[in-house]
């Protein structure tokens, strides 16, 4: 009871800043607010989400997003992070991943834009060593756009998972990895059986960021494709940005933010509670 007073300040910031905002967009989505009239039309904007094909292809290229975030920054940092930990000069190798971190999102489009556009730098070098560039770039026909925008991201996103993994397995008591070294266990099954398991409690952290990163994901799509063609590279967070910012349609895209929002809560609630099961 003695602390309610300090928590007080806390509180009332996180309620102002994040609750009564969400608490607005909420309301919003049940409105048809164009910055003219907003007239209260109950759930129409959800079903109008439900009926666009625009929503479906966004909520697709979000899960593609989710999952090539989970599988291959995570993936590629862990193994990064393990083979270059004792490795003779592998502080070296290990920066090739970490440096890319620094950008910013909007610098990694940027570099990544002239990488990918139809004579940019992928299509030269595919152009000299005698293959067959892709005639409209990389960026204006589905899937490629949002698979290359993926890979795109993950040179960006590697390094945080590598900085995390290390500082675990720097965690790691060396009596439990050399006790099952003698047991037998190495190469695979010492990495799976050993390393693995201690890691579990920064691979919850990386997996957790990675997931909410993913869902969120803006500034790299934007800068490189606007979402288009047609919509066709567009995520959830493009499309809500898309439907207030650019048409002002503010109710349709506070609906957008709402369905973002539950996802976002319901797949880290989801992933969260499993793992503090398994724990």
């Amino acid at each position: 009871m003695q602390a309610i007073p300090f928590l007080l300040p806390a509180v009332a910031l996180v309620g102002v800043m994040l609750l009564v905002p969400f608490a607005a967009t909420v309301y919003q989505s049940f409105t048809n607010d164009d910055g003219f009239t907003a007239d209260f039309i109950g759930v129409d904007n959800f079903f109008r989400l439900a009926s666009d094909p625009l929503f479906g292809q966004s909520l697709l290229n979000t899960v593609m997003w989710t999952v090539g975030t989970l599988v291959l920054p995570v993936g590629i940092g862990l193994l990064v992070a393990v083979f270059t930990s004792q490795m003779k000069g592998g502080k070296w190798l290990r920066l090739a991943f970490v440096l890319p971190y620094a950008l910013s999102g909007a610098a990694t489009a940027v570099i990544w834009g002239f990488i990918l556009r139809s004579d940019g730098a992928l299509n030269q070098a595919i152009a000299f060593f005698g293959g067959s560039p892709a005639a409209s770039g990389w960026l204006l026909e589905w899937p490629t756009n949002t698979i290359v925008m993926i890979l795109a991201n993950t040179w960006q996103a590697t390094g945080v998972a590598v900085i995390l993994f290390l500082v675990g397995l720097q965690a790691i008591p060396s009596e439990t990895v050399e006790a099952g070294a003698l047991d037998g266990a190495t190469g695979y099954r010492l990495f799976w059986h050993i390393i693995v398991p201690q890691l579990r409690p920064v691979t919850v952290v990386v997996i957790g960021m990675s997931i909410a990163n993913s869902l969120r994901v803006f500034d790299m799509i934007w800068l490189l494709t606007k979402g288009g063609p047609g919509g066709s590279s567009e995520t959830l967070a493009v499309t809500m940005y898309r439907q207030t910012f650019i048409i002002s349609d503010y109710g349709y895209g506070a609906a957008v933010a709402v369905v973002l929002a539950i996802i976002v809560v319901g797949a880290s609630w989801a992933y969260l509670r499993q793992q503090l099961k398994e724990s």
